[in-house]
């Protein structure tokens, strides 16, 4: 979203579901071991403020506009995207199984381009194999992220860092409270797989930045 009044006015009229979502959705655990896991020790008051100006110019801002495909090239990913929220139990909900190779957007957080982090999860595998994110693991700095969104712009990111996390020891205010510019979070499981409803012990993290964008 352009740097205006705009802009701070819908980050700043959602406060209250912000600090509730953010409580929720770091301190419960995707289903099927697909979650950003417990996090505990951190400070919630300055998570989901946003910007206290406008943003510098010295990269793009995207206004604020539905995803509706993402494609890594790198890994061969071209999948669907649909919007997910909070599950039943507060935790973040993921692509129901039988759309396991769709990812799905955090529809509480900024959209993709738009000032402040954007989430997308997914699930790395299931009982009857890979996921849309299985590789997500193989991805490395410098490669690129495309997001269509429903305004018919691409946001183009460039992946910063690919991290494994394991869930109690979680970087939240980078994942999630990072409002330096348009970026990108594409999260899923790794690490060893624990069992039954503890899943993978570990989160990956894809951290990426809106370096452009283009019609179509």
């Amino acid at each position: 979203m352009p740097a205006t009044q705009r802009t701070q006015g819908r980050r700043r009229s959602q406060p209250s579901l912000g600090l509730v979502a953010i409580i929720l959705v770091f301190t419960g655990l995707f289903a099927m071991g697909a979650g950003m896991g417990a996090a505990t020790g951190f400070d919630v008051r300055d998570l989901f403020k946003g910007p206290d100006k406008p943003p510098p110019r010295a990269f793009p801002v995207l206004e604020p506009s539905r995803p509706m495909r993402l494609t890594i090239p790198a890994i061969k990913v071209e999948a669907p995207l649909l919007n997910v929220g909070l599950a039943e139990d507060g935790t973040v909900a993921v692509p129901p199984l039988e759309r396991h190779n769709e990812a799905g957007w955090f529809d509480q957080g900024p959209t993709p381009g738009q000032f402040g982090p954007a989430l997308i999860v997914g699930h790395a595998d299931t009982r009857t194999g890979a996921s849309v994110f299985h590789h997500l693991g193989r991805l490395k700095p410098g490669q690129k992220i495309e997001v269509l969104r429903e305004d018919h712009e691409t946001a183009i990111f460039q992946v910063n860092s690919v991290e494994h996390h394991g869930k109690n020891k979680l970087p939240i205010q980078r994942v999630y409270g990072d409002y330096s510019r348009p970026s990108l979070r594409l999260v899923t499981c790794g690490g060893t797989w624990l069992g039954g409803e503890r899943g993978y012990s570990d989160n990956i993290i894809v951290f990426a930045s809106l370096i452009d964008s283009k019609d179509g």
